[in-house]
Protein backbone atom coordinates (compact mmCIF):
# COMPACT_ATOMS: atom_id res chain seq x y z
CA UNK A 1 0.00 0.00 0.00
CA UNK A 2 1.26 3.47 -0.87
CA UNK A 3 2.65 5.41 2.04
CA UNK A 4 3.79 2.48 4.16
CA UNK A 5 7.08 3.31 5.83
CA UNK A 6 10.08 1.33 4.64
CA UNK A 7 12.21 0.03 7.51
CA UNK A 8 15.77 -1.15 6.93
CA UNK A 9 18.66 -2.24 9.15
CA UNK A 10 20.46 0.82 10.47
CA UNK A 11 22.60 2.24 7.67
CA UNK A 12 26.36 2.24 8.25
CA UNK A 13 26.55 6.04 8.00
CA UNK A 14 23.85 6.38 10.68
CA UNK A 15 25.02 3.75 13.17
CA UNK A 16 24.71 4.64 16.82
CA UNK A 17 25.97 3.10 20.04
CA UNK A 18 23.03 0.73 20.52
CA UNK A 19 24.13 -0.71 23.91
CA UNK A 20 24.66 2.78 25.35
CA UNK A 21 21.35 4.03 23.92
CA UNK A 22 19.54 0.96 25.25
CA UNK A 23 21.01 1.41 28.73
CA UNK A 24 20.07 5.09 28.74
CA UNK A 25 16.49 4.47 27.63
CA UNK A 26 16.09 1.61 30.15
CA UNK A 27 17.05 4.12 32.85
CA UNK A 28 14.34 6.42 31.48
CA UNK A 29 11.81 3.57 31.87
CA UNK A 30 11.09 3.09 28.17
CA UNK A 31 12.36 -0.45 27.58
CA UNK A 32 11.16 -3.61 29.27
CA UNK A 33 12.92 -6.33 27.30
CA UNK A 34 15.15 -6.96 24.32
CA UNK A 35 15.41 -4.02 21.91
CA UNK A 36 15.19 -4.02 18.12
CA UNK A 37 16.38 -0.91 16.25
CA UNK A 38 15.67 -0.27 12.57
CA UNK A 39 15.90 2.84 10.45
CA UNK A 40 13.19 4.49 8.41
CA UNK A 41 14.37 4.64 4.81
CA UNK A 42 14.38 8.00 3.08
CA UNK A 43 13.56 11.25 4.78
CA UNK A 44 14.73 14.75 4.12
CA UNK A 45 17.01 15.62 7.01
CA UNK A 46 17.28 13.93 10.40
CA UNK A 47 17.91 10.16 10.61
CA UNK A 48 14.85 8.48 12.09
CA UNK A 49 14.70 5.07 13.78
CA UNK A 50 12.05 2.66 15.03
CA UNK A 51 12.81 1.30 18.50
CA UNK A 52 10.84 -1.76 19.62
CA UNK A 53 10.93 -3.42 23.02
CA UNK A 54 8.25 -5.83 24.16
CA UNK A 55 4.90 -4.28 23.32
CA UNK A 56 6.31 -0.76 23.11
CA UNK A 57 7.32 1.08 19.94
CA UNK A 58 9.06 4.42 19.76
CA UNK A 59 10.61 6.70 17.17
CA UNK A 60 14.04 8.26 17.68
CA UNK A 61 15.15 11.31 15.69
CA UNK A 62 18.69 12.64 15.81
CA UNK A 63 20.95 15.04 14.01
CA UNK A 64 22.72 13.64 10.94
CA UNK A 65 26.41 12.71 11.18
CA UNK A 66 29.09 15.25 10.38
CA UNK A 67 29.29 18.98 10.81
CA UNK A 68 25.96 20.81 10.56
CA UNK A 69 25.05 24.47 10.66
CA UNK A 70 24.09 25.62 14.18
CA UNK A 71 20.58 26.59 13.07
CA UNK A 72 19.96 23.35 11.13
CA UNK A 73 18.69 19.97 12.32
CA UNK A 74 17.52 21.30 15.68
CA UNK A 75 15.95 18.17 17.10
CA UNK A 76 15.55 19.95 20.43
CA UNK A 77 13.28 22.49 18.70
CA UNK A 78 11.25 19.68 17.05
CA UNK A 79 10.80 18.05 20.44
CA UNK A 80 9.76 21.25 22.23
CA UNK A 81 7.30 22.31 19.53
CA UNK A 82 5.60 18.90 19.39
CA UNK A 83 5.54 18.63 23.20
CA UNK A 84 3.89 22.07 23.43
CA UNK A 85 1.36 21.16 20.72
CA UNK A 86 0.49 17.96 22.60
CA UNK A 87 0.07 19.75 25.92
CA UNK A 88 -1.59 23.00 24.80
CA UNK A 89 -3.60 22.31 21.64
CA UNK A 90 -5.84 19.83 19.89
CA UNK A 91 -3.21 19.15 17.23
CA UNK A 92 -2.62 15.38 17.15
CA UNK A 93 1.04 14.64 17.88
CA UNK A 94 2.75 11.58 19.36
CA UNK A 95 3.59 11.64 23.06
CA UNK A 96 7.10 13.03 23.53
CA UNK A 97 9.10 10.78 25.88
CA UNK A 98 12.75 11.89 26.14
CA UNK A 99 14.92 14.75 24.91
CA UNK A 100 18.62 13.96 25.35
CA UNK A 101 21.08 16.79 24.75
CA UNK A 102 24.03 14.81 26.14
CA UNK A 103 26.28 14.06 23.14
CA UNK A 104 28.01 11.33 25.17
CA UNK A 105 25.06 8.95 24.76
CA UNK A 106 25.00 8.52 20.95
CA UNK A 107 27.24 11.34 19.74
CA UNK A 108 24.54 13.96 19.19
CA UNK A 109 21.26 15.29 20.56
CA UNK A 110 18.17 13.15 20.00
CA UNK A 111 14.61 12.69 21.13
CA UNK A 112 12.24 9.77 21.49
CA UNK A 113 8.49 9.85 20.94
CA UNK A 114 5.76 7.24 20.74
CA UNK A 115 5.41 5.46 17.41
CA UNK A 116 2.07 6.17 15.78
CA UNK A 117 1.18 4.02 12.76
CA UNK A 118 0.44 6.04 9.68
CA UNK A 119 1.44 6.76 6.12
CA UNK A 120 4.75 8.23 5.04
CA UNK A 121 5.10 10.07 1.75
CA UNK A 122 8.68 10.28 0.54
CA UNK A 123 7.72 12.09 -2.67
CA UNK A 124 7.62 15.83 -1.86
CA UNK A 125 4.79 16.44 -4.35
CA UNK A 126 2.71 13.65 -2.73
CA UNK A 127 1.40 12.44 -6.10
CA UNK A 128 -0.15 9.39 -4.40
CA UNK A 129 -2.70 11.65 -2.77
Amino acid sequence: MEGQPELVPVLEAHRLDEPRLTDYLRQMGLFDGPVRIRQFQGGQSNPTYLLESGSRSYVLRKKPPGKVLPSAHQVDREYRVMKALGEHSDVPVPAMRVLCEDDDIIGTSFYVMDFVPGRVFSEPLMGAL
